[in-house]
């Protein structure tokens, strides 16, 4: 039997316009393809790089915080002379003084005089010297809190405030605490209201306060200014 030829190869001129519309189609699908696949792989670059960069910035930052390393140079010391050294240093040295002979045609004797160095004891106190004491504290200029070395004023007369008639009648009971500054004659200033009664209780309570009368504070016995906290209760008989 004959063999069969192998089939021809269709060319430009045995396509037909179905075959080149399928071909142009063909076409256009693989660019869209090649367009989606370069666009996946920008968007997955973005993403892995977006997720590395903490670390990236965390690595410059450590890079940039990184102690500097100084070097101390250590001081070196001679050591001192050896103690055999230090006596031939204070051996006395030997001096030749000529003595006149009345012989000249003789040799003139030679007579060695040595130089004794005078040693002088200078004492050596063992006993520790103390730092000397400071000056005393300065007093403070204003008004301190109570507490350590300040001890607190002490009351001497305290007028009672006076009952108000529409408190009487509203049967108001309490306490008014004020702070205040008791300063270094005992006198009280600067009344300040911490817990109030209402109708003029709280005015009454600050009026008497004013009135009172204290020994002062002292601080290493002399009399300082502080803040002192007072209290007036209102209680119906």
């Amino acid at each position: 039997m004959a063999a069969t030829p192998p089939p021809k190869q269709p060319t430009g001129a045995d396509l037909t316009a179905g075959d080149w519309q399928t071909f142009a189609l063909e076409y256009d699908e693989d660019r869209k393809k090649l367009r989606w696949a370069i666009g996946i792989a920008v968007v997955l670059h973005v993403i892995l790089f977006l997720i590395h960069l903490p670390d990236i910035v965390r690595g410059d930052l450590k890079a940039a915080e990184k102690p500097k390393v100084y070097v101390v140079q250590q001081i070196r010391f001679k050591p001192p002379p050896p103690q055999q050294q230090q006596q031939e240093l204070l051996k006395p040295r030997a001096k030749k003084v000529p003595i006149p002979d009345p012989t000249p045609d003789e040799p003139e004797p030679i007579r060695i005089v040595e130089e004794v160095e005078q040693e002088i004891d200078i004492p050596i106190d063992d006993s520790v010297i103390g730092i000397p004491e400071g000056p005393p504290p300065s007093e403070p200029e204003g008004p301190i809190q109570v507490g350590g070395d300040v001890r607190p004023p002490e009351k001497i007369s305290a007028p009672q405030p006076q009952y108000t008639e529409i408190a009487r009648k509203a049967r108001i009971q309490g306490v008014v605490i004020v702070q205040a500054i008791i300063d270094k004659q005992g006198n009280v200033t600067n009344v300040k209201v911490l817990k109030g009664l209402p109708m003029g209780l709280e005015e009454a309570a600050v009026d008497a306060i004013k009135q009172w009368k204290f020994r002062p504070a002292t601080l290493n016995g002399k009399p300082v200014t502080v803040y002192y906290n007072l209290t007036v209760n209102f209680k119906l008989q």
